[in-house]
């Protein structure tokens, strides 16, 4: 069997550093020594081939990167405080509710009529030893002005008469009005007298000086007797009745207190005796007395003094509530 050499040229490319020139070389010519070598490119035995650009060089230079690192901010970072907010070991203050301005305690207020427009209403008429301090109006029926004893310096408010007699500078005539007066003055009393099923009958044997007293409806058959302070404690809707069958006597220099917001226009005092306040005592609520209401020297009350016969005034100081 015959053999045909098959001789496969193998191309060697160098890139040269200095020059780039491609040299191709077949491995089956005779090696040259390196005494044989010419000593001209021209001579050498080697094909010299031109460079083949492959692919195009963008001549830009790379983007220079700046080797600086980035500054670094030398202020520290806030310092968070992470102590608890001390406790405050004061417990809160307690405060007390506010009374209540809906709703009662009590029986039904007293309806007064015309005449709660009165500070003084007498049938009688008034004496009265100078000088009184009087806050709100004062009337006389059926007696004739003339039986009012009082001043018109001493009255802010009218002085209301029957007839023409009385103080001329501050007197309103007006008879009719008083007799509607006098006809409600009489139909409250019968209207306190007449309440029904009290709450207490005969407290403290009609000794009430010292005690303090809740709204409520309060009966006594005798005397009622005030010897030291009395106080009425309530809201201020709330409302006091005091039966009284015999006299009521306030002895001298003692008070009645309001406390929890009650006021004096929900109290009231019936009595079928007469009424004696003590000198400089100081009476609260409206006073319908079936005889006489008799103030010693310095008393004072806030309410009414709404008398079916007279009112006797020694230097005192009557202040109308409503």
């Amino acid at each position: 069997m015959r053999l045909t050499r098959t001789i496969v040229p193998i191309a060697v490319t160098a890139v040269l550093a200095a020059g780039t020139m491609v040299v191709s070389a077949d491995p089956g010519e005779r090696r040259v020594s390196a005494s044989e070598h010419p000593a001209s490119a021209s001579q050498r035995p080697y094909a010299v081939r031109p460079l083949t650009v492959f692919g195009v060089v963008d001549p830009t230079p790379p983007p220079v990167v700046d080797p600086t690192p980035p500054p670094v901010d030398p202020t520290p970072p806030p310092v968070v405080d992470l102590t608890p907010p001390p406790v405050d070991p004061t417990p809160p203050p307690v405060v007390a509710p506010a009374p209540s301005s809906v709703g009662s305690r009590g029986p039904a207020p007293v309806n007064l009529g015309v005449a709660g427009s009165f500070a003084i209403l007498t049938k009688t008429g008034v004496t009265d030893v100078y000088a009184s301090t009087i806050k709100g109006n004062v009337g006389a029926s059926p007696i004739t002005g003339a039986a009012v004893g009082l001043t018109c310096p001493e009255v802010t408010g009218t002085i209301y008469t029957v007839n023409a007699a009385g103080p001329a500078q501050c007197r309103v005539t007006n008879a009719p009005g008083l007799t509607v007066a006098v006809r409600d003055e009489e139909a409250a009393y019968t209207d306190a007298a007449g309440r029904t099923n009290p709450g207490f009958v005969n407290l403290g044997a009609g000794q009430i000086g010292g005690l303090i007293l809740p709204p409520g409806l309060y009966k006594w058959t005798g005397d009622v007797s005030i010897s030291n302070d009395v106080t009425l404690e309530g809201g201020p809707n709330d409302v006091w009745i005091f039966q009284v069958a015999g006299s009521l006597t306030q002895a001298s220099a003692t008070k009645v207190t309001m406390t929890g917001g009650a006021r004096a226009k929900n109290v009231f005092w019936q009595t079928a005796g007469a009424v004696a306040i003590g000198t400089t005592a100081r009476s609260e609520g409206t006073i319908l007395s079936k005889t006489m209401i008799a103030m010693s020297t310095g008393a004072s009350t806030n309410g009414r003094l709404l008398a079916q016969t007279q009112v006797t005034l020694q230097k005192n100081r009557v202040t109308i509530v409503r």
